[in-house]
């Protein structure tokens, strides 16, 4: 039987920003494999007929998840975009590394400031940047002004436990070798989530009701939907 908003504990907001030098560090140092694939994967089987063109990733951080779209479609041109410096730095230097810099631009912006819509881009995707927002429209307000009508568009977030002890469970289990600092983030990120029914409201707010809110194991919820044809209001 789901849970009722009523049942889960209540939201605890989270800094919106990682700028402090060490906690980035640690951030971009993590083996997010386990975690960031199945979004890959998702997008796959969701959109099966994307083959290329523009991606505009939100709130990119240090660039792991543009990178792996970058290498799974190789005529992707994407920017990826961030509102620290400090991990943007670290997304830069990951790209280096991946040798996609022809292929991957960083731009240090607030997803609140983007502009006026211009939907230019084939696709749009964002990964673990809802649960940083203290006012989540924000999110599928630069969805709708940026994805091209019927672009694929793709969200993945944490979703928020019922209780304490769930989220302490599930630090155990899925932050046990993670350093000290990436453990209590990961906690406070637990805890700043957005439920599946949130996200469906948040969703139905927007004029985004045809896009799908399903459960993506444990920790993860998954957004899932073509940009509407529909003007921007």
């Amino acid at each position: 039987m789901p849970v009722s908003d009523a049942e889960v504990m209540l939201r605890v907001p989270e800094p919106e920003l990682m700028t402090g030098v060490a906690q980035v560090a640690d951030y971009a140092a993590a083996d997010f494999s386990e975690l960031h694939a199945p979004m890959l994967v998702k997008f796959r089987a969701r959109f099966p007929k994307f083959a290329g063109g523009r991606l505009l990733d939100l709130g990119c951080g240090a660039a792991d998840m543009t990178i792996r779209f970058a290498q799974a479609y190789p005529e992707l041109r994407l920017v990826g975009i961030d509102g620290s410096e400090a991990m943007l730095t670290a997304g830069q230097a990951a790209v280096d590394r991946a040798s996609l810099n022809g292929r991957i631009t960083l731009q240090r912006r607030l997803i609140s400031l983007l502009g006026p819509p211009n939907r230019t881009f084939d696709a749009v995707i964002a990964n673990s940047l809802l649960h940083h927002l203290t006012v989540p429209m924000e999110l599928w307000e630069a969805i709708l002004h940026a994805a091209k009508p019927g672009a694929p568009v793709m969200v993945m977030d944490l979703c928020r436990p019922p209780d304490i002890g769930a989220v302490e469970l599930l630090v155990a289990r899925y932050g046990a070798e993670a350093r000290p600092a990436l453990r209590r983030d990961f906690l406070h990120s637990l805890c700043a989530a957005y439920t599946p029914a949130e996200v469906r409201r948040q969703l139905d707010a927007a004029g985004l009701d045809g896009f799908e809110v399903t459960r993506l194991g444990e920790l993860h919820l998954l957004v899932a939907g073509e940009a509407p044809h529909t003007s921007i209001r």
